[in-house]
C-alpha cells in the first residue's frame, strides 16, 4: 500500500473533523547524544481534541532530504527493511504518551543515527489547515567522558564519630565540542540513596537534604584538585555518614541558549564505616534507706573516647523498672557546660569526669521506686557547634524506703445471710487490734467478689468498690449499675467498720466475698501514702438452688346432674422451694374431646390475683354476669362456682395457679405456674338437633336490584313447642370468589328480637327480619358491585328447660351461597349518551348563530367590495 493511498480508518473519522487546524511539534534546535546512550524524541499534535488516538509516521534522513520510512503507529509495513530489523530487536520503538503525543526511542545510539528525523500525521482534510509534519536534527558524538575513583578497588574507611575523612574521584571529557561537567556525590545505605553535595554544570553547589547546615558551617566541602580530580571533605564524621559513596558525573552541552544532558556515568569511590562509641553507665542495683535519711546514688561512666567530649548526665525516677514508659520524671540534670538543674531537696555533683552523685534529702515512702542515670556524650563541631556522638541509660537502681508499718487485723462476717433469691445480704468488715499511737494512719476498704469454682479451676477476683485515701468511693464494672440503682450499698458505719449490703440477692451473687483494708500514712508534706494492705478471710454467700415445685389438685365436692344446676370446683395448692408464696388463680374452660365446634380453644373465665382482686376475663354472657364466682377459702385453697349451668357450658374446667414471691416490699416476682387436673361438665341429654341452611331466589342480580337471602332452621328429634325455642341469628359475608378472606358481620338478630347492623362503606342498605318461627330473611337494598361474595348465617338455639330456665345450645353454621352482582349496560350508558347528544346540539346551534351574526353585521361592507371586484373581472374577461 502506498503512503498516499486512502486509509479506511482515517476516512471513517473524517466526519468528526478531528484533524482541522492541527500543528505537529518536535523539540526545537539540535539534539546531541553520545554513542551508546538512548535517544528520545517527543512529538505531539496541538489543537487536537478527538476521543481516539492520533496516528504518527516517523522518517529519517542523514542529509535532510530523501527521507526513509522509520516507524509508524498504525501501519506495520511502513518502515524499510533496515529499520524493520531494529524494530523487531527492540532497538527502535514508539511509546504513546497520550492520544495526541508519541515518543521515538532509539536505544544504543550509533554514529549512523545522526541526521534529521521527521514526525508527520497522515491527513485526509479537504483543505490544509496548519502543518502536518515537523523535523528535528540529531547529532551523535563519540564517548569522550572518563570517570574513575582515586584508587581501585574502592577502599573501605573505618572511622570514629567526629573524625575527618576525604573522598576523591576523577572526571574528564575529550569531546571536540564545548561541554560542561556536573558532579554529584551520593550516599547509598542498602536500597536507600541520598544526595550529599552536587556541583552543577553552571558551577553552583547544592547540598543534599539534611546536609544544608553542615555545608553552610563548613563541615562539608567539595573542591577540585588539579584539572580532573574532585574531592569531598567531611570535617567530623557522624553515624549517619556510614555507607557506600558514589561519584556521579554528567556531561552537558549548550545548544541555542539551552542546556542538554548528553550522558551520565557513575563510579563507586569508597565505603565508610563509622565505629560506634562505647559508652556505659553503672548504678547500684538495690538500695535500702530508712525514712527521713539521705539517699546517695553514684553513676559511673565508662567510654573509649579520649578526645574532647563532654558528658551530659540526667537522673530520673519512675515507679516501674522501664524508663521508657510514661510517668517517669527528671530529678536533676548536669549539662555539657557543667551547669546543674535540680529541685531544692535533690543535689547532683561529680568528683571526677567519670563519677556523678545524686543526693536526695529527707526521703519518704514516695521516694521508693526506680532511679535511672541517662548519659550523653557531645563532641565539638565546626564553628563552635556540638553534636551528640553517644547516649546510654543505666539499668534501674531499685530503692526501697523502710519504715514501721501499722499493725492491725481485719475480720469479715455476714450479719444477714440470704436463704432464697431476693433476700438481702449484709457484710461487715471490721478493723481490730489497732495501736492508739497511730494517729497519722487512715483506713480505707476495697470489696471483692470471687465466684465459687472447683478446686482445680483458676478463679479471678472482681473488684466491687474501692475507697480512696480521701474516702472517695469508686465502683467496679460488676457493681456500677446496681450501685446506681440502689441495689448495692457501701457504707462506713463506724471509724473501724465498713458495711456492704445487697438489697436483693440474685443467684449470680452467690460466691465468696472478702475485703481489703488499706492503711494510709500521712507524710510531712501533708500527703497520704499507702503503707499496708490487709486481706480478710472470705465469706461464702450460698444457698442450695432447688427447682420451685407447685402442685394444684382440683376436685368436685358436689355431684353435678343436669342443666340449670350449680357447678362447684375447688382447687388445693401446695408448693415447695418458694419463698412466702402468694397465689393467683385463673379458671379456664376447654371443649370436651370430640366436640368439633371450637377445637383446641381455651377460654379464660374469671381470675383472682395475689392481692385477692377478682376479674372477669372472657365471660361474655351479659345475662349471667353474676353467674360465676371465684373466692379464696384458705391461703392455699380456692373455690369456683357457676350458677344455672347451660348445655353450652359443657367442657373441661381447670385452675391455672401462679405462685408469687415478694420483692422489695410491695413488689412481686413470678416464681412458678401450674395447671390442675380437669373437671368435666358433661350433659347427657337427648334433646333436639338443629340445622341451618341458606336459600336465595336471586343468586345473580343486576346492580341496584334487591337481594333476598333466607336462613332456614330445621329441627330433628324431639318435637318442641315454638314458645320453647328462640334463636340468635347472625349473617356473615366473605366478599371474594373463595373463602380465603375473613368473614364480615353484616347484621344480627338476638332471641329478644333486637337487630344490630354493621356500618358499611358503600350505599346499599341491609334489613333483617324474622319471617316465621324457623325462617329469617336478610335483604340487601340497592345492591352494589361490592355486595358480591359468599353469604352464610350463624344460629345459636336457645331451649327452655323443664325448670323454666333457658339453655344455650351449640352454635351452628350454614353452608355459604354465592351472590353475583352484574352491571346493566343499557342503563349505564343511557344518561351519558343523552347528555352527549344534547350538548352537541346546543353547541351546533350556538355556532350557527355566531356565524350568521358575524356575516350580517361585521363583514357586510367587505362582501359588497368583493362582488364589485368580481363584476369588473368578468367584464375584463369578456373584452
Amino acid at each position: 500500500m502506498g503512503r498516499l493511498a486512502p486509509r479506511p480508518l482515517l476516512l471513517a473519522l473524517l466526519w468528526l473533523g478531528l484533524c482541522q487546524g492541527r500543528v505537529v511539534r518536535v523539540p526545537r534546535g539540535t539534539l546531541v547524544r553520545v554513542v551508546g546512550t538512548e535517544l528520545v524524541i517527543p512529538c505531539n499534535v496541538s489543537d487536537y481534541d478527538g476521543p481516539s488516538e492520533q496516528n504518527f509516521d516517523w522518517s529519517f534522513s542523514s542529509l535532510g532530504s530523501d527521507f526513509e520510512e522509520l516507524a509508524s503507529t498504525w501501519e506495520a509495513g511502513f518502515p524499510t527493511q533496515l529499520y524493520q530489523e531494529r524494530l523487531q530487536r527492540g532497538e527502535i520503538l514508539l511509546r504513546r504518551t497520550a492520544n495526541d503525543a508519541v515518543e521515538l526511542h532509539i536505544k544504543n545510539v550509533q554514529p549512523s543515527d545522526q541526521g534529521h528525523y521527521k514526525c508527520s500525521t497522515p491527513s485526509t482534510d479537504a483543505t490544509v489547515q496548519g502543518n502536518y509534519e515537523d523535523t528535528v536534527q540529531v547529532k551523535v558524538l563519540a564517548d569522550a567522558l572518563h570517570v574513575g575513583p582515586s584508587a581501585r578497588p574502592p577502599p573501605s574507611l573505618s572511622l570514629r564519630e567526629g573524625e575527618p575523612f576525604e573522598l576523591r574521584c576523577t572526571a574528564a571529557s575529550a569531546s571536540p565540542l564545548h561541554t560542561h561537567l556536573a558532579l554529584l556525590w551520593e550516599l547509598h545505605r542498602g536500597p536507600a540513596r541520598r544526595s550529599v553535595l552536587a556541583l552543577t554544570h553552571e558551577g553552583r553547589f547544592h547540598p543534599g537534604l539534611g546536609y544544608e547546615q553542615r555545608y553552610h558551617s563548613g563541615g562539608l566541602r567539595l573542591d577540585t584538585v588539579g584539572s580532573d580530580a574532585y574531592r569531598l571533605s567531611v570535617s567530623r564524621a557522624l553515624s549517619a555518614d556510614q555507607g557506600s559513596y558514589r561519584c556521579v558525573v554528567s556531561e552537558w552541552i549548550a545548544e541555542q541558549g539551552s542546556w542538554q544532558e548528553i550522558q551520565e556515568k557513575a563510579v563507586e569511590v569508597a565505603t565508610v564505616v563509622i565505629q560506634p562509641t562505647v559508652l556505659r553507665a553503672a548504678v547500684p542495683k538495690n538500695v535500702s534507706v530508712a525514712e527521713g535519711k539521705e539517699l546517695d546514688l553514684t553513676c559511673n561512666i565508662t567510654t573509649d573516647r579520649v578526645d574532647d567530649v563532654r558528658p551530659e548526665v540526667t537522673w530520673s525516677f519512675s515507679r516501674t523498672p522501664d524508663s521508657t514508659l510514661p510517668g517517669s520524671r527528671v530529678l536533676a540534670r548536669l549539662d555539657r557546660d557543667s551547669l546543674v538543674h535540680s529541685s531544692p531537696h535533690v543535689a547532683l555533683s561529680h568528683v571526677d569526669a567519670r563519677s556523678y552523685h545524686l543526693l536526695v534529702r529527707d526521703v519518704s515512702k514516695e521516694n521508693s521506686g526506680y532511679y535511672f542515670c541517662h548519659v550523653s556524650l557531645w563532641a565539638p563541631g565546626h564553628n563552635r557547634s556540638w553534636h551528640k556522638v553517644a547516649e546510654t541509660v543505666s539499668s534501674p537502681a531499685a530503692v526501697g524506703v523502710t519504715w514501721l508499718e501499722p499493725d492491725y487485723q481485719v475480720y469479715l462476717n455476714a450479719s444477714k445471710v440470704p436463704g432464697f433469691a431476693d433476700d438481702p445480704t449484709e457484710l461487715a468488715c471490721r478493723v481490730v487490734d489497732t495501736k492508739s499511737g497511730e494517729a497519722n494512719v487512715r483506713f480505707t476498704v476495697s470489696w471483692y467478689y470471687r465466684m465459687n469454682r472447683r478446686s482445680d479451676d483458676v478463679v479471678t477476683s472482681e473488684l466491687l468498690a474501692v475507697m480512696d485515701r480521701d474516702w472517695t468511693l469508686k465502683y467496679g464494672e460488676r457493681s456500677k449499675q446496681r450501685a446506681q440503682d440502689g441495689d448495692f450499698i457501701f457504707s462506713k458505719e463506724h471509724i473501724d467498720t465498713f458495711n456492704f449490703r445487697i438489697q436483693r440477692t440474685t443467684e449470680e451473687d452467690r460466691g465468696n466475698y472478702y475485703c481489703v483494708v488499706s492503711a494510709w500514712t500521712k507524710q510531712r508534706n501533708n500527703s497520704w501514702v499507702k503503707s499496708k494492705d490487709v486481706y480478710s478471710k472470705p465469706v461464702n454467700i450460698f444457698w442450695a438452688l432447688e427447682d420451685s415445685v407447685l402442685v394444684v389438685k382440683a376436685r368436685q365436692p358436689k355431684p353435678f346432674f343436669a342443666a340449670g344446676n350449680t357447678f362447684e370446683m375447688t382447687c388445693k395448692v401446695s408448693s415447695k422451694n418458694i419463698k412466702s408464696p402468694r397465689y393467683s388463680v385463673l379458671i379456664t374452660a376447654e371443649k370436651p374431646v370430640g366436640d368439633l365446634s371450637s377445637p383446641n380453644e381455651t377460654k379464660y373465665i374469671i381470675s383472682l390475683d395475689q392481692d385477692s382482686v377478682v376479674k372477669l376475663e372472657n365471660w361474655t354472657d351479659a345475662s349471667r354476669v353474676d353467674g360465676v364466682v371465684l373466692e379464696k377459702v384458705q391461703e392455699d385453697e380456692f373455690r369456683y362456682r357457676m350458677y344455672q349451668t347451660q348445655v353450652s357450658d359443657a367442657g373441661l374446667y381447670r385452675c391455672m395457679v401462679t405462685a408469687w414471691s415478694p420483692v422489695r416490699g410491695s413488689l412481686w416476682r413470678e416464681a412458678a405456674t401450674s395447671l390442675s387436673n380437669p373437671i368435666e361438665i358433661d350433659f347427657q341429654t337427648s334433646g333436639p338437633i338443629f340445622n341451618a341452611s341458606v336459600h336465595s331466589d336471586t343468586p345473580s342480580v343486576i346492580r341496584g336490584d334487591l337481594i333476598k337471602l333466607f336462613c332456614i332452621i330445621t329441627v330433628e328429634g324431639a318435637a318442641l313447642d315454638p314458645d320453647d325455642m328462640a334463636f340468635d341469628v347472625s349473617w356473615f359475608a366473605v366478599h371474594s370468589f373463595g373463602l380465603d378472606k375473613d368473614p364480615v358481620l353484616l347484621s344480627s338478630l338476638d332471641r329478644k328480637g333486637i337487630v344490630t347492623t354493621s356500618r358499611r362503606e358503600w350505599k346499599s342498605d341491609l334489613s333483617l327480619e324474622r319471617v316465621s318461627v324457623l325462617e329469617f330473611l336478610l335483604q340487601v337494598h340497592g345492591s352494589e358491585d361490592q355486595d358480591f361474595g359468599n353469604y352464610y348465617c350463624s344460629v345459636t338455639p336457645w331451649v327452655k328447660s323443664p325448670t323454666g330456665s333457658w339453655q344455650k345450645e351449640a352454635e351452628i353454621h350454614s353452608k355459604p351461597v354465592f351472590i353475583t352482582v352484574k352491571m346493566d349496560v343499557l342503563n349505564a350508558f343511557k344518561y351519558p349518551l343523552l347528555i352527549g347528544v344534547g350538548l352537541s346540539t346546543v353547541i351546533g346551534l350556538l355556532s350557527c348563530l355566531i356565524g350568521y351574526c358575524s356575516s350580517h353585521w361585521c363583514c357586510k361592507k367587505e362582501v359588497q367590495e368583493t362582488r364589485r371586484e368580481r363584476r369588473r373581472l368578468m367584464s375584463m374577461e369578456m373584452d
